[in-house]
């Protein structure tokens, strides 16, 4: 197991900047990468396959994150890296200033690996432009977001970084390993229905009401409970639901660090959710998910997996009807 931390320092780097646009000789593979990664839980998590093969193709390689450590926690915890740090401090914050003053203690962090891997926004090179004077390590430049006028998933555009090194046909699914936390079978009986009625945004959400009709047919229905999760910011409209519910079959899970909050979901038999981080999340774990879809470009963004029910209409997520919702959820035997 990695550690999650702060930005630090670690020696060492050989690698030579100029060699940026060739690829590694079969006999100088890598020996610490750091991969820097900003922005939400479902972008983050559409990384992995970028994790994934490079530890596949660089088994002696540790890997590190540079970026938003509640995030990447994900990534460490299912041993796809080694650590992450915070892309948020203030000694951080100077690398994307042209000609920056830098620091000992920053040539000392970066200098320790030899190859660098960036998603991060920086149109003028600037971030770029000052690691060079205080590492060797080889760099390369990813896309800070997918394009979407391609009609390629982005999971597959996030991996395009990786064809330099000679990595091509990686698995584009991202897969996250994780062990099952034992309060979420403690509190709640079997099957479990894990629920997240919440999103990045409100255009993405199936309306609260049919919500609540859903939940309600469940437990009237079946012998299933229910495990509501979400963020701190949709505290609310998960205690509205609950209000509905029974305590004995139905649980909220709200605010919980990301690797607890995947061992809860782990046990539980489907996931049904909208287009949200937290779907991503249960699609890498392979819970079978059931994602109500909204406006947002489902070939560049959908979740990916085997065990993966997109349902969408013509008529936006209002069109969506709760005996359509339900009709998925079976078999809960």
């Amino acid at each position: 197991m990695g550690a999650v931390g702060t930005f630090g320092g670690i020696a060492g780097g050989d690698m030579d900047w100029a060699e940026s646009t060739g690829e590694f000789s079969p006999g100088a593979p890598p020996r610490r990468v750091l991969v820097a990664k900003s922005g939400g839980i479902g972008d983050f998590l559409l990384t992995l396959p970028v994790f994934a093969a490079l530890r596949r193709f660089f088994p002696a390689a540790r890997v590190e994150i540079l970026g938003q450590p509640k995030i990447a926690a994900l990534a460490v915890a299912g041993g796809l890296a080694g650590a992450a740090h915070s892309l948020e401090s203030r000694e951080m914050a100077g690398l994307f200033a042209p000609n920056a003053v830098l620091s000992a203690r920053q040539a000392d962090f970066f200098s320790a690996f030899d190859l660098i891997i960036s998603f991060l926004y920086d149109p003028e090179k600037t971030f770029e432009a000052n690691l060079s004077r205080i590492t060797k390590a080889r760099f390369l430049r990813g896309i800070h977001r997918p394009n979407e006028s391609e009609k390629t998933h982005a999971a597959q555009q996030y991996l395009s970084v990786l064809e330099p090194l000679g990595i091509r046909g990686a698995d584009p699914v991202p897969r996250l390993s994780l062990e099952a936390q034992p309060p979420a079978n403690a509190v709640l009986p079997p099957p479990i229905i894990a629920c997240h009625p919440g999103s990045g945004s409100r255009a993405k959400n199936w309306p609260e009401d049919r919500w609540r009709e859903l939940l309600q047919k469940i437990l009237g229905a079946t012998k299933a409970s229910l495990l509501l999760v979400g963020g701190e910011a949709e505290e609310g409209v998960l205690e509205r639901l609950q209000t509905f519910l029974p305590p004995a079959r139905a649980k909220l899970a709200v605010g919980l660090d990301l690797p607890v909050l995947a061992g809860y979901l782990l046990p539980c038999r489907i996931f049904v959710g909208h287009d949200s981080g937290l779907t991503h999340l249960a699609a890498a774990l392979g819970l079978r998910s059931l994602v109500l879809w909204g406006p947002t470009n489902e070939t560049v963004w959908k979740p990916l997996g085997e065990e993966v029910t997109i349902l969408r209409s013509a008529a936006g997520l209002p069109g969506i009807p709760v005996e359509t919702v339900f009709a998925q959820l079976a078999p809960l035997d």
